[in-house]
């Protein structure tokens, strides 16, 4: 669902900004990685679920427990087909900065000269997490790898790894799973399947397409 409470230059010139870069061609030395996070609650069930015939729907009690919550962070360089995943225990500052950092770290990132990263404007995705988290040397070495390029205020849907999130959920999490340990592991085998296929997003709304459904012109930019 698209939520948008006003159309500022603000909100234009992010929304170019981010458009422009999803219409470049793929660049291996300046690569695009879309970046998001979600939540997944850990349930259990109660009862042993009933085994059934081969073919047929496991049956599962409606009844469960709660086995408290996990964060995965999520990845998606879309034209690439390319995708890392990451649960952690939280989403301090200091977890999406070590996120990112393992995303630098990369071997298949050693020769990139610039990683153009799309995120939206959570207070956790901002250079103070970078310097609160590592050494000043550590966080510069990796600034000087990487751009940030921020989605608009209510405009996350700009932000690819949103559809490969709900793809994720679709095939692997939206399932119960019990304990953070099984998270891992559901999680791990569904990444290595999309990236052995090399599942790539096709991003249809363009700078064109956007001048017309919001009702603007480059020249109107400041």
């Amino acid at each position: 669902m698209w939520c948008i409470p006003e159309v500022t230059p603000d909100f234009i010139n992010r929304m170019e900004n981010i458009l422009e870069i999803y219409e470049k061609p793929y660049n291996p030395k300046e690569p695009v990685i879309c970046v998001d996070e979600k939540s997944k609650q850990l349930i259990g069930n109660k009862r042993k679920p009933k085994q059934t015939k081969q073919g047929k729907f496991r049956r599962t009690d409606y009844e469960y427990k709660r086995n408290g919550t996990r964060n995965i962070f999520l990845a998606v360089e879309p034209l690439a087909g390319f995708r890392k995943a990451k649960v952690t225990p939280r989403r301090k500052k200091s977890d999406f900065a070590k996120f990112i950092k393992d995303l630098v770290d990369l071997k298949r990132y050693a020769g990139a000269d610039r990683i153009h990263i799309v995120a939206d404007n959570l207070n956790t995705h901002f250079k103070k997490s970078f310097y609160e988290t590592f050494s000043e040397t550590e966080a510069r070495r990796i600034f000087d790898k990487i751009q940030f390029h921020y989605t608009p205020k209510h405009a996350s849907w700009l932000n690819m790894s949103e559809i490969e999130i709900g793809i994720m959920d679709k095939q692997c999490t939206r399932k119960r799973i019990p304990s953070a340990k099984s998270l891992v592991k559901n999680i791990s085998i569904w990444q290595a399947a999309r990236n052995r296929r090399r599942s790539k997003i096709c991003w249809r709304f363009t700078r064109e397409k956007a001048r017309i459904k919001f009702r603007y012109q480059p020249a109107n930019l400041s």
